[in-house]
């Protein structure tokens, strides 16, 4: 900068508020000063700025899956709202319970970022602690986490629309597969669509059979075994509510398997609108998945910006009717 300033004719100072655009730099002062820069090849460091401002111009974002799709849809959201302000992104993986400890004890102490997001993780109270210690902004997306701002969708919501569709149609046995996070076996992955699925039943009048609901990590290939467990009953359930579309996948494989038709023997409803549901022809309930990144990272900018975000964002649901749901045969 000091060439720079040098071959403009000018003081380091002004040469600093020219390259910084500052308004009240004279446009041929301004011109000169870019006319030298160019001249020299010289670019302004964006580190060397954000230092000189007290800040990192880094976000941390906090992934627990980064090759399934709902993950990276998210990511990809909210990375082209950070791109356009100019902000890094700091991807951190944390696939399991090793992963998550250390990150959690080791970031506090790091302080590389301005903010930091959380994808689809509830937080525990002592991460919530150690996240705290950090004296950043923190947003949740794709989950709802009470103690901070976040993006997502109604769980319960969303699986009252596909449960009461299966019962629209006439179905009074129904099966749910429900899930849990393989590195998170002893936490259920998401409680709200199972709460939904109890209390659609008890609307409706149905009696509650524990024998209707299995309980699997994660998967497609769990979503099989568990499909494989529900045919197995004396009587299987004419229907089947899957926390998730690649779940259901998987309980779709195993009827096909099993020489069963759907939807005319069995009925199966997911949630969530993956890419191959349409493809599948698979009746799902929608969630905007890249629309929830796009709002967190707005509202991360917001906050940054020293505006008053709001608690939380619920984004809509809708569900969509394919070839994989009917009524049950008489």
């Amino acid at each position: 900068m000091a060439d720079v300033a040098r071959r403009a004719g000018v003081s380091m100072a002004t040469a600093s508020r020219a390259l910084s655009n500052h308004p009240h730099v004279a446009a041929a002062t301004r011109a000169r000063v870019l006319a030298a820069a160019e001249q020299l090849s010289y670019v302004v460091s964006p580190e060397a700025s954000r230092l000189a401002g007290g800040a990192t111009g880094r976000v941390a974002v906090v992934v627990p899956h980064i090759s399934r799709w709902f993950f990276a849809t998210l990511l990809e959201g909210i990375e082209s709202v950070l791109r356009d302000a100019d902000l890094d992104v700091l991807l951190y993986h944390v696939g399991d319970a090793a992963d998550r400890r250390d990150f959690f004890q080791r970031l506090p102490a790091r302080r590389k970022a301005d903010a930091v997001v959380v994808l689809g993780m509830p937080v525990r109270d002592g991460e919530r602690e150690r996240l705290e210690t950090m004296g950043v902004h923190i947003v949740a997306a794709g989950g709802q986490v009470e103690a901070y701002p976040y993006v997502s969708i109604d769980d319960a919501s969303a699986a009252r629309q596909a449960v009461d569709h299966l019962l629209f149609l006439n179905h009074r046995r129904i099966g749910m597969i429900a899930t849990v996070d393989p590195a998170e076996p002893h936490w259920p992955a998401n409680p709200g669509r199972s709460r939904a699925y109890d209390e659609a039943l008890a609307d409706a009048g149905l009696p509650a059979d524990p024998s209707l609901v299995v309980t699997v990590p994660w998967g497609s290939l769990h979503g099989a075994d568990a499909m494989a467990r529900l045919l197995s009953l004396r009587e299987p359930p004419t229907a089947v509510y899957a926390h998730s579309d690649e779940v259901a996948f998987g309980a779709v494989r195993t009827l096909r398997r099993a020489g069963l038709r759907i939807p005319e023997d069995m009925s199966v409803v997911g949630i969530d609108d993956h890419p191959m549901a349409e493809l599948a022809d698979l009746t799902t309930v929608a969630q905007p998945v890249r629309d929830q990144g796009v709002l967190a990272g707005r509202m991360l900018l917001s906050l940054l910006a020293g505006e008053t975000a709001t608690t939380g964002v619920t984004v809509p649901t809708r569900l969509v009717v394919r070839g994989s749901t009917a009524p049950p045969r008489r």
